[in-house]
């Protein structure tokens, strides 16, 4: 988890709250999750229906926002305030409206929690909004995360829940769900229904639930691609030939490509180690193993080839030159290119 969202969620379980939060960047994840947890637990029940309001950005003007944030809790030692969307309140990046909030978070109503939930970009910082609210005690940024940081988010997402994954399952969970955090998540919870407590999540799990097959999906291609296997190709394609509907080719095709375009950076790297190939590629160290083992399998040559072969296959699936061949002519024919 994030340490600042960690931090944040600390401080709210021990009711430390702050008078204003700015939650904003471009990962979604933890904003909602701090915000879904202030809109929980800031309040009981019975406190919530005069003392709770949520509001849209694009619904709400500054002055709307502080009306409601400049009242008084009823029955309630506090109140709080929602602001989803904050990205769309119309007049934030107009003077009026920026020097209205600016006054507010100078000087905030102490029984008030405000929330501003700014997704998928920042404030401008190189304006005073920007940098004052940065620096207010209860603002983050939140970053998108990158691949090699995505295992560890998945095994501590598991381990929070009571709950074990395989170093396998890790790796195929992350390659096919990226690092949309909110999906991954959502998919790790599906996940967790028909799971028991201290059984092991194994990638034939997370296969299943993601719709993949158990046997032939673009994983295994990849690996018996890199292992130069024929023979398991071979059954491979016969059985995308027949389920073209769940494996559309084109989209093998530009996996396949981003991997080979990887393996040619890691023939450039200066430590080819696979701790070394983690930090180069800004892959998920689940994943190193491939790679090292792609380095000894196909040479610098063989690589670049292999590039040239996925373009000329992928240009053929959208119309050009592709003559009379169909999809299934083309994978088939580029499968057995790239071992060569």
């Amino acid at each position: 988890m994030d340490a600042t969202a960690k931090s944040m969620l600390e401080n709210l379980r021990a009711k430390r709250y702050e008078p204003v939060y700015v939650l904003q960047g471009e990962e979604p994840y933890y904003i909602d999750l701090i915000s879904s947890y202030i809109e929980s637990n800031v309040l009981s029940e019975s406190e919530k229906s005069f003392n709770q309001v949520v509001l849209y950005g694009k619904d709400a003007p500054v002055n709307v926002i502080l009306t409601n944030a400049k009242r008084f809790p009823m029955m309630a030692e506090r109140q709080v305030v929602i602001v989803r969307e904050a990205q769309d309140i119309p007049d934030l990046q107009k003077e009026a409206g920026a020097k209205l909030l600016l006054d507010y978070v100078t000087k905030p109503v102490p029984s008030t929690v405000l929330v501003l939930c700014h997704k998928h970009k920042t404030l401008d910082k190189r304006k005073e909004l920007g940098k004052k609210l940065d620096k207010l005690p209860g603002a983050a940024t939140f970053k998108k995360i990158y691949d090699n940081q995505l295992p560890d988010f998945i095994l501590s997402y598991v381990k929070d829940k009571g709950y074990k994954m395989d170093g396998e399952a890790v790796q195929v969970l992350a390659e096919c769900v990226g690092t949309d955090l909110n999906r991954v998540a959502n998919e790790i919870d599906k996940i967790l229904i028909s799971t028991d407590k201290g059984e092991m999540i194994t990638s034939a799990k997370v296969m299943a639930q993601v719709g993949m097959s158990r046997e032939y999906n673009i994983f295994e291609l990849q690996k018996a691609l890199i292992q130069k296997d024929a023979f398991k190709l071979a059954k491979m394609i016969q059985y995308f030939e027949g389920n073209v509907k769940k494996n559309p080719v084109i989209p093998m095709v530009a996996y396949l490509f981003s991997f080979f375009s990887k393996v040619l950076a890691a023939h450039g790297a200066v430590d080819k180690s696979e701790r070394g190939l983690v930090s180069a590629l800004k892959i998920n160290p689940f994943a190193a193993k491939d790679y090292s083992y792609a380095l000894q399998r196909f040479s610098l040559q063989q690589v670049i080839r292999n590039i040239s072969l996925l373009k000329n296959a992928d240009l053929k699936l959208k119309g050009v030159n592709a003559g009379s061949e169909d999809e299934s002519q083309i994978l088939k024919e580029l499968i057995f290119q790239l071992i060569v």
